[in-house]
């Protein structure tokens, strides 16, 4: 398949990496969600305050580090998982002094995508 790296030499997109990065809650939270979790699980896992990480989640999807995926609960209604969407990040500086900032994904499955389709026709409804 493709090279799934996003590569970004926008400001706002590095600061929103930078600032996620920097941010202590945010890297636990990325170090816990190698595996899809939901909300409550996280806050077990981070043991961090429910309107924090609300925002620190919020924090890191707008820097494209923690993907959110919706599934159908038997029970009725969605089930939000999130987890975190990169394997590497590369921040480095051009010959002009240019910064820029490259996420390095991991391949999706066919299964992954259609998953992030239908969340999102969820979002648009």
């Amino acid at each position: 398949m493709g090279d799934n790296s996003v590569s970004s030499e926008d400001p706002s997109e590095l600061q929103d990496v930078l600032d996620a990065l920097d941010d202590p809650a945010c890297r636990t939270i990325l170090r816990e969600t190698i595996e899809p979790m939901t909300a409550n699980a996280l806050l077990d896992a981070c043991d961090i305050p429910k309107s924090t990480l609300y925002r620190k989640l919020e924090l890191l999807s707008s820097a494209s580090l923690v993907r959110e995926q919706e599934t159908i609960n038997p029970g009725g209604g969605r089930v939000t998982y999130y987890e975190r969407s990169f394997e590497d990040v590369t921040i480095s500086m051009d010959d002009t002094g240019t910064f820029s900032v490259n996420v390095d994904r991991p391949p999706q499955s066919t299964d992954e995508r259609l998953a992030d389709i239908w969340s999102m026709m969820g979002d648009e409804v």
